[in-house]
C-alpha cells in the first residue's frame, strides 16, 4: 500500500495567502470553492513534485464544490492507496509521435507522467532520472511504486543500459509494468523479473555484437575493393616538415604549431589542423624514427 500524490501535498498547509488551506484539506479558490488543482507554491514543498507544473485535485475532494476544512492528517498514519504508478514515455526525436504512448499510460492509471525525446545512444535522460528519483522518494515514505512504460525498448536497447535500469529498480524495490510486447505485465526486479531482465539484456548484447561484427566485415570487404574507410587525412609531408621545424627549432607549443599550419586539400582546405591532429602527426613520426633507430642497431 502507498501514499497517493495528493496526500503528500496535503501533508503541508498551503503557503499562498489567498488560499491558506490547512494540512489535510485541498486548496481553495478566492470564490470559496475547491480548486481544480493544487497551488504550485504548495506542491513544490514536496521534493518529488517540484518539477511538476500542475497537480490536479482528485475527484474525492470534489473540485468546484464549496470548500470545507477537512480533518488534519494524523502524524504517522497516512492514508493509503494500492500503489503509486509512475509513467515514462520516450521517443528518439522530437518529430516522432509520442501521444499514443501517453494515451496508453494515462489509460493504465498512472499518477504522474514523465516523457521526453531522447535518442537511444544518448546516455543522459533527464526525465528518466526524474522518474526514478520520484519513485525512490515515494518508496522511502513506505509507498509501493510501479514504473509503467509502453514497451521495453522505451527503457533502452543496449544491454548495459537495460541492466543499469534493472539494477536501480531492484535496489529501490520498484516494480516494472510493460503495457505491450512479449514481456507484457508486471515484473518485480527483486524476483523473477531480475532473471528476465538479465536474459533480454544478454540478447541485446548478442545483437549488438552481431551488428559490430557485420560492420567490421563490411569494412574489410570495402578495403579489399580499394575503398577508403574512415576520415580523410588532413596532414601531409610538407605539414609534417613544418611542424617538426616549429617544434624542434622554435620550440612552439602544439596549439601554436597548429595555428601556423594550413590544410591544403579536402573539405577542410584553408583551415588550421587541431592541436590533437598535430600531436598525433608528431607522435607517429617520433615512433617511426625510434623504430628505424632500433632496426639499425639490431642490423649492426
Amino acid at each position: 500500500m502507498g501514499i497517493d500524490p495528493h496526500l503528500l501535498v496535503e501533508e503541508r498547509p498551503c503557503p499562498l495567502s489567498t488560499c491558506s488551506a490547512p494540512a489535510g484539506s485541498p486548496c481553495r479558490t478566492m470564490a470559496g470553492k475547491v480548486a481544480s488543482s493544487y497551488h504550485m507554491a504548495r506542491f513544490q514543498l514536496v521534493p518529488s513534485l517540484r518539477s511538476e507544473l500542475r497537480i490536479a485535485t482528485p475527484a474525492v475532494r470534489n473540485p468546484g464544490a464549496t470548500w470545507r476544512e477537512l480533518p488534519a492528517p494524523t502524524p504517522g498514519a497516512p492514508s493509503l492507496v494500492a500503489e503509486i504508478r509512475l509513467g515514462y514515455a520516450r521517443v528518439s526525436t522530437k518529430g516522432q509521435e509520442i501521444q499514443s504512448q501517453i494515451d496508453a499510460l494515462t489509460a493504465a492509471g498512472v499518477h504522474r507522467l514523465f516523457h521526453e525525446a531522447v535518442g537511444t545512444r544518448v546516455r543522459e535522460r533527464p526525465e528518466m532520472r526524474a522518474a526514478l528519483a520520484a519513485a525512490r522518494e515515494y518508496r522511502s515514505s513506505g509507498a509501493k511504486v510501479t514504473l509503467v512504460v509502453h514497451e521495453m525498448k522505451r527503457l533502452g536497447r543496449g544491454a548495459l543500459e537495460l541492466l543499469k535500469v534493472a539494477e536501480e529498480l531492484r535496489d529501490a524495490g520498484i516494480e516494472l509494468e510493460l503495457l505491450t510486447g512479449l514481456l507484457r505485465g508486471k515484473h518485480d526486479p527483486a524476483g523473477y523479473g531480475a532473471a528476465l531482465f538479465a536474459f533480454f539484456a544478454a540478447m541485446a548484447e548478442a545483437e549488438r555484437d552481431y551488428i559490430r561484427d557485420k560492420t567490421l566485415e563490411g569494412q574489410e570487404t570495402a578495403r579489399a575493393k580499394g575503398k577508403v574507410i574512415g576520415g580523410v587525412r588532413v596532414t601531409n609531408a610538407d605539414m609534417l616538415a613544418m611542424a617538426l621545424y616549429l617544434r624542434d627549432h622554435e620550440h612552439l607549443s602544439l596549439r601554436e604549431i597548429a595555428a601556423r599550419l594550413v590544410i591544403t586539400s579536402g573539405a577542410k582546405k584553408g583551415q588550421h589542423p587541431s592541436p590533437a591532429t598535430v600531436m598525433r602527426m608528431l607522435r607517429e613520426q617520433d615512433e617511426q624514427v625510434a623504430a628505424e633507430a632500433v632496426a639499425e642497431v639490431e642490423a649492426e
